[in-house]
């Protein structure tokens, strides 16, 4: 019986070729502008959480700071739901870090000792919200002589600039692309709506023949409901295979280009699992659409016979 209903919808396809073919244009359209504002919602959100959760904060210890009261902060912070990842830097290692980040001028490293380099605690915050109160008790403990970034992007006001300016342009992504989605996706509706209608109207004595022979009502509106989704499901697969071939092209550039910033998923593996990912969601949405289009058209066919 599946078959048959098959056959049905792909001849119906096939009698109007160009009504099939602008159903899945306007669909195909819709999926690819959808899987690549997905994309974009994505590298956004990784990009944000990079700037909130990257600089490390660095608590600068007084020299005379005792290793018990040092041992005490560090245990302090650990245990602070709000901080993470609270590492002690000793005189030793700072000096190592400056000679490292200095390794093509040595001469900058023979130059120095330990003892001008101060201990310090660096951690970083699970919410960059969290900063500045954490930043404000940081610097009343007694042995903190200063608070500085990891990161080179300014100071605490600086920080907190980029990242607001981030969080603004993932808002604008997510509201402008989805709407223009939504309209693509009432527009692709509306096709298949029409489309649909058209063939109920072109079936309209073979439907009232089928009717009187004792043919079920599902029995023939599931050649019509088949068509809409093979057409949701060839837009759907069309448009993402074209975002996940441009994407594929694109990610060399965008990797060298953002450098250490995640954009995209590491390694092939997990782009394939965030585009399989978007298919499925894709996949549901598209037959869902079709599915309520081609159930109302048949619907308004069957009152206005």
């Amino acid at each position: 019986m599946a078959n048959l209903h098959l056959r049905t919808a792909f001849g119906y396809m096939r009698r109007s070729p160009f009504q099939a073919i602008a159903a899945i244009f306007v669909l195909s359209l819709t999926f690819f502008v959808a899987t690549l504002l997905s994309v974009l919602v994505y590298s956004s959100g990784r990009v944000l959480n990079y700037f909130e959760t990257r600089p490390q904060i660095i608590a600068f210890l007084k020299d005379d700071a005792k290793t018990e009261a040092i041992s005490a902060l560090q245990h302090k912070l650990t245990i602070d739901t709000r901080i993470k990842e609270v590492r002690y830097v000793s005189k030793e290692e700072a000096l190592a870090i400056y000679k490292n980040a200095t390794s093509d001028n040595p001469l900058l490293g023979e130059l120095v000792s330990p003892s001008i380099f101060p201990a310090s605690l660096e951690f970083s915050v699970i919410d960059l919200s969290h900063t500045e109160e954490v930043l404000k008790e940081i610097k009343s403990e007694a042995i903190v002589d200063s608070v500085g970034f990891t990161a080179s992007l300014g100071g605490e006001k600086t920080l907190q600039d980029v990242v607001g300016r981030l969080e603004r342009i993932s808002l604008y992504i997510k509201i402008g692309g989805g709407t223009f989605v939504g309209i693509l996706g009432a527009a692709s509706f509306m096709v298949l709506l029409v489309i649909i209608s058209m063939r109920m109207a072109m079936r309209k004595e073979e439907i009232e023949i089928l009717g009187l022979i004792g043919a079920t009502p599902g029995f023939i509106r599931s050649p019509i409901i088949l068509e809409a989704i093979i057409y949701a499901d060839i837009g759907v697969f069309i448009g993402w295979i074209f975002t996940f071939i441009s994407v594929l092209y694109l990610a060399p550039t965008l990797i060298s280009y953002f450098g250490q910033i995640p954009i995209l998923p590491q390694g092939t593996l997990g782009l394939f699992e965030l585009f399989g990912i978007i298919l499925i969601g894709e996949l549901f949405i598209g037959n869902f659409l079709a599915l309520i289009g081609s159930l109302i058209a048949v619907s308004r066919a069957r009152k206005n016979r």
